[in-house]
């Protein structure tokens, strides 16, 4: 009975130790828990009530959203609205408007803390003085604000006096700034020095160099290694240094990876094109290989399979696959339809004969001649005009 009842006192006291320690542990943790929470709550609040003044500044004097501002506080970090509004008040003098101010800090926030006299200045009157104009200025640094970041004198005038000594022209300089303002980030001595030599060793002349250049700086400042490779293929593929085609085979080349060569040579082979032809259409127009795979499909159906021209006509012609669907192709083969239609116009014409000429050359020839007997022609090109007009607007809306 003794042994009973010690049992069972033992039983209890087991009992009240376990339900005291299970209290205590989930009293640890909800102590903990609402710890934890309450603190990240009451720091919420109070950044949520309390912003830092860089990201206030940032959002009321810059424009940023709340997000963007957040995020461009983590990379600086303002004391007093001084040198920022200082930064601000120079980009305006010079021609920014507050959305590019907006752009420009959201991309380069480390910009509102440069000296505006001693570092922004001088690179703004540089770019002015090699002649950019006063609405061409803000466009490219909006572009590429890190341009206002790189050293005057150790990157930016250096560039800019290679490029002049390969161009020869500030036009042309220019011209290759705006169309990659990325060009003046790059270091022109590991690559596009090497790169032009190289072009000059196997004879290319001032032009081919000039067009590379200018119309494709992002290609000039490809490292050199790869670009070697890529030169010597062209030239294996039998293209003249001296035509301005080798420097559009180079560009696809270096942008056209195998994998997608090959997939481009299946959509060609699948519209009756053997690789001996399609090598020939790329000797004519090396653009075919830079078109969507859509647009190829697109493109020949229409023009073969709704025009009746044969796919041989196409790749002894292969600029028209580059053509606009629905600028060019369909609304001048409207036209063609109905001369063809009423006996005006033989069936076997070439489609470079109607796609290729200008629009004031096309409407001479094949509307405006046949107006008095076909009085249609003028609106039905026009029709086919009007309604992409019509298209786009309902796209941006």
């Amino acid at each position: 009975m003794f042994g009973f009842i010690c049992s069972r006192q033992q039983l209890l006291l087991t009992y009240r130790r376990t339900q005291l320690g299970f209290i205590q542990k989930n009293a640890f943790f909800l102590v903990k828990s609402f710890t934890s929470k309450g603190l990240f709550q009451y720091e919420d609040k109070q950044q949520e009530g309390k912003p830092s003044f860089t990201v206030s500044y940032l959002i009321n004097s810059c424009g940023l959203s709340p997000k963007s501002a957040i995020l461009a506080s983590k990379i600086v970090d303002l004391e007093n609205p001084d040198r920022p509004d200082s930064v601000r008040n120079l980009l305006k003098e010079n021609g920014f408007t507050n959305i590019q101010i907006t752009t420009i800090v959201r991309r380069r926030p480390q910009l509102l803390l440069a000296d505006p006299g001693k570092i922004l200045l001088p690179k703004i009157e540089f770019l002015r003085s090699i002649g950019l104009s006063s609405s061409e200025l803000p466009k490219i640094i909006t572009m590429c604000p890190e341009l206002l970041r790189r050293s005057l004198n150790q990157h930016l005038i250096p560039c800019y006096n290679f490029l002049k000594s390969v161009l020869l022209e500030d036009d042309k300089v220019i011209t290759t700034l705006k169309r990659s303002s990325r060009a003046f980030l790059n270091s022109v001595v590991d690559n596009m020095v090497p790169n032009i030599e190289l072009l000059r060793e196997i004879g290319a002349p001032q032009s081919t160099i000039s067009l590379l250049v200018t119309n494709y700086p992002d290609m000039a400042f490809i490292k050199h290694g790869r670009f070697d490779m890529a030169l010597q293929e062209v030239r294996e593929m039998g293209f003249d240094p001296s035509k301005s085609a080798f420097v559009l085979a180079l560009q696809v080349i270096l942008k056209v990876k195998k994998p997608k060569w090959e997939s481009k040579l299946e959509v060609y082979k699948r519209w009756g094109w053997s690789k001996d032809v399609a090598f020939l259409a790329f000797k004519r127009a090396p653009q075919c290989m830079l078109v969507s795979e859509e647009k190829i499909c697109k493109a020949m159906d229409f023009l073969v399979n709704q025009m009746g021209f044969s796919s041989e006509d196409i790749a002894r012609n292969p600029i028209v696959i580059l053509l606009s669907l629905k600028k060019r192709i369909i609304p001048r083969c409207s036209v063609v339809q109905i001369l063809q239609a009423n006996g005006f116009l033989k069936n076997d014409i070439s489609s470079s004969t109607i796609l290729l000429p200008n629009e004031k050359r096309f409407l001479d020839k094949y509307v405006i001649k046949f107006l008095d007997h076909a009085p249609q022609l003028m609106n039905v090109y026009r029709a086919q005009i009007e309604l992409l007009d019509v298209e786009i607007q309902s796209a941006k809306i």
